[in-house]
């Protein structure tokens, strides 16, 4: 039972809702003005708010003011009987929930209650939250090679090569490699050569001296002497022109740097260099130096996409929603968590945070529903369980789990072919596990519910 706290100075009205709050199965607590209400919240735990907008001495924005200062407060939901239009924008501008006019009939309670309050089948995880300042969230078998690579080669000097699709966060794993290396206490400096046009681009990285060319008023030190003892980072270094490529053959491989209208200077850097594009191929078209190729992929990191990586999906989303500074903790119900895992994600991580933003930005209540992201534009998860089963978000947070794992499970053999050991390497999971879980749900390799009641495991990888 969730206590409701109802703050109305129309005594009539507040006790005709505090009536529908109890016969909806929750503990009404009333308060006639602000200060009541304060002093409830600052006694009591309170699981949701409902508060009048007009009331005599403190108004409902002056306590939705106060209630939002505290530590943890409990979700607002605004009722008036008159709403403006500043007045809903201050409201919801303060974190109000919802602003809704009065009266309210007891359906429209019922579901206003249902956005304040936490989801019966939110994925609350039990699992501990990322250390502070963690960025490299992954649990998959993917992402574990990449983090094992990561200790490996931090402590050298050899030059890397990180290779991903666009937003898989490959300036997440070069900052990885530096924070984790000899060089962390160094700088760490990004150039994105795709941004830079290219007769700017040597500037930028080589620096140039006062009157070197028209418009050099002052000496500029060039990305590679700012790096000096630490890392630089070339992202998209396959956009470099052919020019440029060679200049950066040279300092490669002589690690002096000559700035323009200036002497040569030593400098010594780590290279991290990264790129969407198919190095070897344009290599072939001869679009990128053979010689700069293998100079620069001493150490290749391959980044995979985020559609192949499942059970990497939900912490970052949860990451990323824990991540918005001063947003109150949002968990995903059941039905959304589905939705994140049957989306493709063509635009990968950073597609996932900026959904994970924009749901923050615009979804009050603790627990985000699938409706929440109906911009993905799935109405329902692929490869879902058929329409006669229950719904993911009904029944226990087990049983949901369990749903939810089934579909995860289904989705994967389906990709893998029904290759079992594909299937696990996709799911961040052993073998045996996925063995297991197969006998649990009942499933057998392609995903389908066994007669049995039990998939019987032959040990064949097809």
């Amino acid at each position: 039972m969730t206590t409701i706290l109802i703050v109305d100075d129309d005594a009539a009205l507040r006790e005709s809702i505090a009536e529908t709050v109890a016969d909806l199965g929750h503990e009404p607590v009333q308060a006639a003005d602000g200060e009541t209400a304060l002093s409830i919240l600052a006694r009591r735990p309170v699981g949701a708010v409902l508060l009048d907008l007009r009331m005599p001495g403190m108004d409902g924005i002056m306590v939705l003011a106060r209630i939002r200062a505290r530590p943890s407060p409990p979700p607002v939901a605004v009722l008036t009987a008159v709403a403006s239009a500043s007045d809903t924008i201050e409201a919801m501008r303060l974190g109000a929930v919802d602003h809704v006019l009065k009266p309210i009939g007891r359906d429209a309670l019922d579901a206003l209650l249902a956005r304040l309050l936490p989801s019966p089948g939110a994925t609350a995880r039990a699992a501990a939250a990322p250390a502070t300042g963690e960025s490299l969230i992954g649990a998959s078998a993917a992402m574990r090679d990449v983090q094992k690579t990561i200790g490996l080669l931090a402590d050298s000097d050899a030059t890397v090569l990180i290779a991903g699709e666009t937003g898989t966060g490959k300036e997440v794993v070069a900052r990885a490699i530096h924070r984790h290396g000899a060089r962390r206490a160094r700088a760490f400096v990004a150039v994105n050569c795709a941004a830079i046009p290219p007769d700017l681009l040597e500037s930028q990285l080589f620096g140039h001296v006062r009157g070197a060319f028209t418009g050099a008023v002052a000496d500029r030190l060039g990305s590679f002497r700012e790096a000096d003892g630490g890392t630089l980072f070339l992202d998209e270094v396959g956009d470099m022109p052919m020019a440029m490529q060679a200049k950066l053959l040279r300092v490669l491989q002589e690690r002096v740097v000559q700035p323009v209208g200036g002497k040569p200077s030593p400098v010594d850097v780590r290279i991290v260099a990264a790129s969407h594009r198919d190095l070897a191929g344009m290599v072939r078209d001869g679009r990128f130096r053979e010689d700069l190729f293998y100079r620069i992929g001493v150490v290749p990191v391959a980044l995979p996409p985020l559609r192949d990586r499942l059970s990497d999906i939900l912490p970052l989303a949860e990451h990323f929603l824990a991540a918005v500074p001063g947003a109150a903790a949002r968990t995903l119900s059941s039905q959304a968590a589905a939705l994140l895992l049957a989306h493709p994600w063509p635009g990968n991580v950073r597609e996932l945070q900026n959904a994970m933003q924009r749901v923050t930005a615009l979804v009050r209540r603790p627990t985000i529903e699938a409706a929440d992201l109906g911009f993905l534009g799935l109405s329902r998860p692929v490869d879902a369980a058929p329409a006669s089963e229950a719904g993911p978000a009904t029944g226990t947070l087990d049983e949901a789990v369990s749903r939810l794992e089934t579909d995860m499970i289904r989705r994967a053999l389906v990709a893998a072919g029904g290759n079992r050991t594909e299937a696990a390497r996709r799911l961040g999971i052993h073998r045996q596990l996925l063995h297991t879980k197969l006998r649990r749900y009942g499933l057998d390799p392609s995903g389908n519910r066994t007669g049995a009641g039990g998939a019987a495991d032959t040990g064949s990888d097809t």
